[in-house]
């Protein structure tokens, strides 16, 4: 197997790292690179390089800057299905998961190139006598990113082509679940012309997460995963004086009503359910059926869930591939089991799959849970793979007081034809992403990405404009140029306006 090492400082290095471990192929179920796992030294040594990168690369103008972006921008568009072909080896998605995945990044790329305009000031003329006033935004320095395996490509560029267009340089901690996106896009940015230490990779566990949370030059840190983390993330960082925002977990619901077409209803619910094999923090993954629609609903989507082709994430007719590791997929099936005996009934059954020629292989099929409620541990845990729970409410308030009464809040949909019920659901929710017919609501790279309630610690959501004003800070400057004698004299009074 290869070994996989860190980026720092413009290259690889194995640095101080002497702990290892596996990063699976989840759909053959083998090993396939050793990843080495950072040390203290190790994220000393990545810091420290940023913060030699940082000054220069803050002096630099927002046009040398976006020169370098554009450049950026191009290569990873060249390299798509270089990029696809190790996400989908180390992660299983399908190959066309892994490309939709890219280009999600490269939008924030795009965004990013716009930096010149997103980081003009305001200026204000004689808001006094002879005073004018302006603001404008700096970087913070060093800042870094803790990612998940989800999107080993999408989640680090919401972060890091925003930071570094800001003027800040970049430390990376990748999942050590599928790292290799990460390495070939510190590849690119060094073909694209960016500086030496502006962009640095360290792989790891624990130690390497507390060290970046602890260091006294991490200015900032962005964070997406699981609710529990999160919170230490924010708690530990916070603690040290940083700036943080870290992304949590979520139950993701999609009510649809009896006025719906429920066959494009079912459709969508299936695709965002088993899409990524679930392993997606806007997948759906509780459908909310209002009165009549119930039966009905559950009727087509058993169709759909059955047709569903699971398979090895490069096999040209796979739908959808393997869960990331063993252990996920055991916890998966372990859910399902629990909800069944919880009385959940098993609509369709996906545990127990195995894949023809990839028998080892991490699978879960597609599973529809009926006659779910919100006490079972189906619902209550974020189950984080192909698994749909089907809830039955009597009308529509039901059906939001459900979803609030939710620790969750990051994604949330409704199917219906009424523009009044769409409009009711929209305003009452308390979720920070909804989709009205559109089951997984990520806003464009214009806009931001986050949720309330425990799907987010921090005030700042990612991407758009709150990357730019989490990655920046505020600098209001006052100014009089006197000229010839002064006839206004200082005195000690708070200074007003005249």
């Amino acid at each position: 197997m290869t070994t996989i090492e860190h980026w720092i400082a413009g290259q690889r290095t194995s640095g101080a790292s002497s702990r290892t471990s596996i990063v699976w192929n989840p759909a053959t179920g083998q090993p396939q690179h050793d990843l080495l796992l950072a040390e203290v030294a190790d994220v000393d040594r990545a810091v420290h390089a940023a913060v030699q990168a940082a000054g220069p690369w803050s002096e630099a103008s927002t046009s040398a800057r976006t020169t370098v972006l554009f450049r950026f921008r191009e290569l990873v568009a060249a390299n798509v299905e270089r990029l696809a072909g190790v996400i989908s080896d180390e992660h299983g998605k399908v190959l066309s998961d892994a490309r939709g995945e890219v280009q999600r990044g490269l939008e924030v790329v795009e965004f990013a190139c716009g930096i010149p305009t997103l980081l003009k000031g305001d200026y204000s003329d004689q808001v006094s006598g002879g005073v004018d006033a302006y603001s404008f935004r700096q970087p913070l320095g060093v800042v870094a990113g803790i990612t998940p395996f989800n999107f080993p490509a999408m989640v680090p560029m919401w972060m890091f082509p925003v930071a570094i267009a800001c003027g800040n340089t970049f430390v990376l901690k990748p999942s050590e679940r599928d790292p290799s996106a990460s390495m070939v896009l510190a590849e690119l940015w060094t073909e694209a012309g960016l500086p030496e230490g502006v962009f640095n990779v360290v792989h790891g566990d624990k130690v390497a997460v507390d060290a970046l949370l602890d260091h006294p030059d991490v200015a900032a840190v962005s964070f997406v995963g699981s609710t529990p983390i999160a919170r230490y993330v924010h708690e530990r960082a916070t603690a040290a004086g940083k700036r943080v925002q870290a992304l949590g977990g979520a139950k993701n619901h999609a009510v649809v009503l009896p006025d719906a077409d429920l066959d494009f209803a079912a459709e969508h619910l299936s695709a965002a359910a088993f899409g990524s094999a679930g392993e997606r923090c806007m997948a759906i993954s509780a459908a909310v059926a209002v009165g009549p629609a119930g039966d009905a609903l559950l009727d087509v989507l058993d169709g759909k869930a059955r047709r569903v082709r699971v398979g090895p994430g490069r096999a040209p007719d796979s739908e959808m591939g393997p869960i990331v590791t063993s252990e996920s997929r055991d916890r998966i099936v372990g859910l399902v089991t629990a909800g069944e005996q919880q009385g959940a009934k098993v609509r369709v059954d996906g545990r127990g799959l195995v894949v023809a020629g990839h028998e080892e292989g991490f699978f879960v099929g597609p599973t529809v849970l009926d006659q779910v409620d919100p006490s079972m541990d189906v619902y209550t845990n974020e189950i984080f793979g192909p698994v749909l729970s089907v809830l039955r409410t009597d009308d529509l308030d039901a059906a939001i007081a459900l979803i609030n009464a939710n620790p969750y809040g990051n994604g949330t949909a409704v199917f219906t034809s009424s523009g009044a019920a769409a409009r009711r659901f929209v305003r009452g929710v308390h979720v920070g992403m909804v989709g009205v017919n559109v089951p997984v609501p990520v806003p464009m790279a214009f806009y931001s990405f986050g949720g309330w309630k425990d799907s987010l610690f921090g005030e700042h959501h990612i991407h758009g404009p709150e990357g730019v004003a989490f990655y920046t800070r505020g600098k209001a400057v006052t100014v009089r140029w006197p000229e010839g004698p002064q006839t206004q004299r200082a005195t000690l009074d708070m200074p007003t306006a005249r």
